[in-house]
C-alpha cells in the first residue's frame, strides 16, 4: 500500500504505529486468552486482522468516515482459529498470524478506496462484531488512553527464534556462561524449572523451535540459537545433539505458576567436576522489561535476513529501517527486499 501510494518513510512508520494500537487494542478488547480459550480462535489473527487494515487505511489517507467503512470490511474477515497449533511444521502459522491479516487489511483498504461504502458502526447496534465473536468482550477498551498511550512501545520482541516458553531458560543458561563459561562435555546435567501451563508447551516437542529440552541441547554446543539451528529438523537425529538433550530435565514448577504472565525460568546446572551453577529470569529479555539493545536487534535482523538476500544489502536495509522516517519515498526499498 506504501509504494502504490508513494509515502514517504515517516508516513509508513505512522501507519505502522496505529496498526499496533488498533490489533492490541482489538485482543485486548475481546478478552485475550480468554477469549481464545473459550472460543479456540486465534487472537493473533485477529489484531493482525484489524492492524493491518488500521495501516493499509492510514497509508490511504482516509477520513473517519472510510475508516468506519474499512473497519466494517476488516470485521467480515476476521477469521482464524487454533487449528494451526496441529501443524507440526508451523506453515499454517504463518498464514494465521501474518499472510491473511496482511491480505485482509489491504483487502479493506482497496475495497473503500475504490468507493465501496458500507456499516457505519460495525462494532455496536444489532449483529455488531462484539455480538457475534465475543459477547463477554469490553469494546471500551479500544479507546481507553487512545492517542496517549501507544501499544507500540509495549512490543515485545523475541530475543531467540523459539518459542516463546524457551527465551526465559535459553537466557538463563547465557547468563550462567557469562559468570563461568564451559563447554557442552563438561555439563553433567541441566534443570529448566517453568509453570507447568508454560513448560507443557514446550516439554519434548516434536519441533526444534518449540522443543524445551532440543533447544538447551544446542545452546550448550552452539552456545548460541541461531535462526537455523533453531529450524533444523535433521538435526534433532544428531547423536551429539541427542547425547547432550538427553542431559536436560523439565520441572514443573507450581511456585513459577503464580507468578504468571510473567514468564519465569529457573536453570540449574552440574558440572562433571560437581560444580553447580543457577540463574533465576524474572524478565525475560526482549520484553519491555528487559528491552534489548539497538545491537541485539540488529544482530538478530541480520541472522534472519542476511542468509536470504546477502549480507551486504541486509546491512543496506537495516541501515535503512533505522532511519527509515527520513526515506522520501519508501519505494527506495523495494531494490533491498529482492534478492539479486
Amino acid at each position: 500500500m506504501g509504494e502504490d501510494a508513494g509515502v514517504s518513510g515517516e508516513r509508513f512508520l505512522r501507519a505502522v504505529t496505529l496498526g499496533y494500537d488498533i490489533g492490541t487494542r482489538m485482543t485486548m478488547a475481546l478478552g485475550g486468552p480468554a477469549f481464545r480459550d473459550e472460543t479456540r480462535r486465534s487472537t493473533h489473527a485477529f489484531a493482525g486482522n484489524f492492524g493491518s487494515a488500521a495501516a493499509a487505511g492510514s497509508v490511504a489517507g482516509f477520513d473517519a468516515q472510510r475508516m468506519r467503512w474499512l473497519l466494517d470490511y476488516a470485521s467480515q474477515q476476521a477469521a482464524g482459529y487454533a487449528i494451526w497449533q496441529r501443524d507440526t511444521d508451523h506453515i499454517e502459522k504463518g498464514f494465521v498470524f501474518g499472510g491473511m491479516p496482511a491480505r485482509n487489511g489491504v483487502t479493506a483498504a482497496l475495497l473503500v478506496r475504490s468507493g465501496w461504502n458500507g456499516v457505519d458502526d460495525v462494532l455496536a447496534g444489532e449483529d455488531n462484531f462484539f455480538q457475534v465473536n465475543a459477547a463477554k468482550g469490553n469494546p471500551a477498551l479500544l479507546i481507553d488512553k487512545l492517542g496517549e498511550r501507544f501499544e507500540v512501545i509495549n512490543t515485545d520482541i523475541k530475543k531467540w527464534t523459539v518459542g516463546s516458553p524457551i527465551q526465559a531458560p535459553l537466557d538463563a543458561l547465557e547468563n550462567i556462561r557469562k559468570k563461568r563459561m564451559f563447554d557442552a562435555d563438561a555439563v553433567k546435567s541441566v534443570v529448566v524449572r517453568l509453570a507447568p501451563s508454560v513448560g507443557s508447551v514446550v516439554d519434548n516437542r516434536d519441533i526444534p523451535d518449540i522443543c524445551l529440552q532440543h533447544m538447551i541441547a544446542v545452546m550448550l554446543i552452539d552456545k548460541t540459537a541461531s535462526f537455523q539451528a533453531a529450524h533444523d529438523k535433521a538435526r534433532m537425529k544428531d547423536a551429539a545433539l541427542l547425547r547432550h538433550r538427553a542431559k536436560v530435565n523439565y520441572v514443573a514448577d507450581e511456585a513459577l505458576a503464580r507468578l504468571l504472565p510473567a514468564r519465569v525460568a529457573i536453570v540449574e546446572v552440574t558440572l562433571t567436576d560437581g560444580t553447580e551453577l543457577s540463574d533465576r529470569v524474572e524478565a525475560v529479555r526482549g520484553t519491555v522489561r528487559n528491552p534489548m539493545s539497538r545491537v541485539e536487534v540488529v544482530d538478530k535482523a541480520r541472522d534472519l535476513i542476511a542468509p536470504v538476500i546477502g549480507a551486504a544489502t541486509a546491512k543496506k536495509l537495516i541501515d535503512a529501517l533505522l532511519g527509515i522516517e527520513a526515506l522520501k519515498d519508501v519505494r527506495q526499498l523495494r531494490a533491498l527486499l529482492q534478492r539479486t
